[in-house]
């Protein structure tokens, strides 16, 4: 895949359930007040380590607040050499009031 895919909430689930990483950009607030579970925060400080670290071959979906910032970052993880990226239409927000069930929060990072 040399760009990303745009897709939607049913979509993302099911790929999650086969083995796909999200990962969130939001702000580390935001992402301590709720996140999709399992999803992993991804910033500009963690950024770097994430792609040095993680597998290029782990199909990941991008997750922001309501899916437009999240793929300028699909776009960019892409050209980090990522082969699989998805952007989530709709972001959190879409998620959230679509699967209540799968939010997870923390006090604190």
């Amino acid at each position: 895949m040399n760009s990303f895919t745009r897709i939607p909430p049913q979509q993302a689930l099911l790929l999650r359930a086969q083995g796909a990483l999200v990962v969130d950009i939001r702000d580390s607030q935001s992402f301590a007040m709720g996140h999709i579970s399992g999803s992993r925060h991804l910033d500009n400080f963690s950024l770097a380590d994430f792609i040095a670290t993680a597998d290029p071959d782990q199909p990941l979906i991008v997750s922001c607040y309501h899916g437009n910032s999240s793929q300028g970052a699909a776009a960019y993880l892409c050209s980090q050499g990522f082969a699989e990226v998805y952007s989530l239409d709709g972001g959190f927000e879409l998620w959230r009031s679509t699967y209540p069930a799968e939010i997870s929060a923390q006090d604190h990072e």
